[in-house]
């Protein structure tokens, strides 16, 4: 299910009560039920990533081989991003980061490193507030078009890779990527690394679904993380996995 066809089917359905009330006399009532429908519909499309609710999200690759992608969400931070970039060089793996572009300022040359080792860069919006869900089209597009500016003007590169603050679709978000042209990013592993577990409990969380195409949502943001992503890349080696970029597993270009 889609947006367009759920729309589609709500307004044949609201319709073909109204003329059964013309008609039949039946009771406007039963438009209770359609349009509770679509509007737990709209919840469920905006909550869940995985829907394709609203616009195409790449949220694993279809392959056999033994391959994961790597993310991470919310930086550069100045204190654990180049931990994990140690981390991720010590086992010669490659990963995407999604970065806020408000965080951008006075950690540039973090972001430098980043693109320096190898790694791609993704947008995360430029203010990830919460009430971001609640901005218009326009709103969304400055968001991303900043962020985008930032990320240019320290690599020289222009991002096409969106991850959506929270998981979070709504239509004006939808519209806002269209016109941008941007790729939709979500994940098929949430190592919930932001919570109160500990990295052995992160760690394992991951490790136990891992497959072979799955997208791992982690954020350089905390010391349990370097952790978690320790355990998680022996994991990988131990199994026989090669531990890529977004960009990589899914075949499409970083940047424009």
């Amino acid at each position: 299910m889609t947006f367009k066809s759920t729309s589609a089917g709500f307004v044949f359905t609201t319709g073909l009560i109204g003329l059964s009330n013309t008609f039949f006399d039946v009771s406007l009532v039963w438009l209770l039920l359609p349009g509770g429908t679509f509007l737990m519909m709209l919840i469920y499309g905006s909550a869940s990533i995985q829907s394709n609710f609203f616009v195409p999200t790449h949220c694993h690759a279809n392959i056999t081989e033994k391959q994961v992608a790597l993310s991470f969400d919310d930086g550069p931070h100045l204190e654990f991003t180049p931990q994990i970039l140690s981390v991720l060089a010590e086992y010669n793996a490659t990963a995407t980061f999604f970065v806020i572009g408000k965080n951008i300022v006075g950690n540039e040359n973090i972001l430098k490193q980043i693109d320096a080792a190898g790694h791609s860069i993704g947008n995360h919006s430029y203010t990830h507030s919460v009430f971001i869900d609640f901005k218009n089209v326009q709103g969304f597009k400055e968001e991303l078009v900043q962020t985008e500016e930032s990320v240019l003007n320290v690599t020289g590169k222009r991002m096409a890779l969106f991850r959506p603050p929270y998981g979070v679709i709504t239509p004006s978000l939808a519209k806002a990527v269209n016109l941008l042209d941007c790729h939709v990013i979500g994940w098929s592993i949430r190592s919930f690394d932001t919570t109160s577990g500990s990295a052995n409990n992160i760690a394992q969380r991951v490790q136990s679904q891992i497959r072979p195409g799955a997208i791992i949502l982690f954020h350089d943001t905390s010391d349990k993380t370097v952790q978690a992503l320790k355990q998680t890349l022996e994991f990988t080696k131990q199994n026989g996995y090669k531990v890529v970029g977004i960009d990589q597993l899914l075949k499409i270009k970083a940047y424009e």
